[in-house]
C-alpha cells in the first residue's frame, strides 16, 4: 500500500499480476525531504520509466526475444538522493535506485540504476588561416573526484540538467568551459547523423550512452570546427575557467589533433567524439560541409 514513503506509478499500463509497481523510499529519505512530486519532477527519472515503459510493452509482439517469457517491473527502490542549492534552491541531481524486473517464472534482469540524465559534448577543432593544414582540439583539464584525479584531460562537456535544446546545452558549456562564444549554427550533432537511418525499435536516445549497464546517462557529441587567426588561438593556451559557482577549476589547453588519442583516450567521450569525427569525414563527408566555411 502507498505511504508517505512510496507511491504509485501513475500512468502505468502495463498489467501484471503483481499490479501497478510501488516506488519506495530508503529509511531516512523522506525525512531529508524526499517526495513524490519532487521524483516525478526529475527529467532523468521522467525519461527512464518512460522510456522503460514503452521497452516492456513491446514483449507483446511475437518476434520479441522474451515474449514467451516477458518481464514485468514489479517495484522500485530509491535508495539515494543527491541534491545541491541552486540560486537558494534545492535541486535534485542524481537518484540512486534499484527496480526489480522479473518474469512470472522468476528471472530476473540487473536493476541497479544510477539516474543523472542526458549531456552534451564538444569536439572543437581550431585551424590557423594562415596554415589550414594544421588542427587543433580544445581540450579542459580539471580535477575529477571520480576518477582520482585532479587533472583530467576531455573534451568540453556538462549535463543538461532540465534542458531539451542540446544546442543551447552545449553553448551555455562552451562559454562556461572555455569562454568562448560560438553561434549555434556552428554546431553539429555528430551521434544525431550518425544514427540517422539506423533508427532501433525501441525509443531510446540518439546520443551515445557510455555505462547503460548502471546508468542511464546518455552523451550527444557535437562538432564545432573553426578557422581562426593564430594570435586567437595562441589566446586560448592555458586559459582559466569554469563556473566557480559549480566548484569548476578548469584550464584550457590545446592539442595537436594527431595526439588527440594518445591524450583523451582516457576520457569515454573524447574517443568516442574523435571516432565519430573519423567515421563521418570519411564514409559521410558532405554531412560535415557546414563545419568547413570559414
Amino acid at each position: 500500500m502507498p505511504s508517505s514513503s512510496s507511491f504509485e506509478l501513475p500512468n502505468w499500463n502495463i498489467q501484471s499480476k503483481t499490479g501497478v509497481p510501488l516506488v519506495h523510499f530508503a529509511e531516512g529519505l523522506t525525512e531529508a525531504g524526499l517526495t513524490k512530486e519532487k521524483v516525478l519532477g526529475f527529467t532523468a527519472f521522467q525519461n527512464w520509466i518512460d522510456t522503460l515503459q514503452k521497452s516492456l510493452q513491446r514483449q507483446v509482439f511475437n518476434t520479441h526475444t522474451f515474449y514467451d517469457d516477458p518481464y514485468f517491473l514489479r517495484w522500485i527502490k530509491i535508495q539515494a538522493i543527491d541534491e545541491f542549492d541552486i540560486k537558494g534552491v534545492k535541486r535534485l541531481f542524481f537518484i540512486k535506485l534499484f527496480a526489480e524486473v522479473t518474469t512470472d517464472k522468476k528471472e530476473f534482469l540487473p536493476g541497479v540504476v544510477f539516474l543523472r540524465g542526458g549531456s552534451v559534448a564538444v569536439l572543437m577543432i581550431v585551424r590557423p588561416t594562415d596554415a589550414p593544414l594544421e588542427r587543433y582540439v580544445i581540450m579542459t583539464e580539471q580535477a575529477r573526484v571520480a576518477a582520482g584525479s585532479l587533472s583530467f584531460m576531455e573534451i568540453p562537456a556538462g549535463m543538461m540538467d532540465d534542458e531539451r535544446n542540446i544546442k543551447s546545452a552545449a553553448l551555455r558549456e562552451i562559454q562556461e568551459e572555455v569562454g568562448i562564444y560560438p553561434k549555434a549554427d556552428e554546431l553539429i550533432d555528430m551521434t544525431k547523423l550518425a544514427v540517422e537511418g539506423h533508427e532501433v525499435s525501441e525509443t531510446i536516445q540518439s546520443a551515445m550512452y557510455p555505462s547503460p549497464g548502471a546508468c542511464d546517462e546518455f552523451i550527444s557529441i557535437l562538432l564545432w570546427e573553426k578557422d581562426l587567426d593564430r594570435l586567437d588561438i595562441e589566446n586560448l593556451k592555458d586559459r582559466l575557467a569554469g563556473d566557480r559557482a559549480a566548484a569548476e577549476r578548469i584550464t584550457v589547453r590545446l592539442l595537436e589533433y594527431e595526439k588527440l588519442v594518445a591524450v583523451g583516450a582516457r576520457d569515454g567521450k573524447t574517443l568516442a567524439a574523435w571516432s565519430l569525427y573519423e567515421y563521418l569525414k570519411r564514409i559521410h563527408p558532405e554531412l560535415l560541409l557546414e563545419s568547413e566555411r570559414p
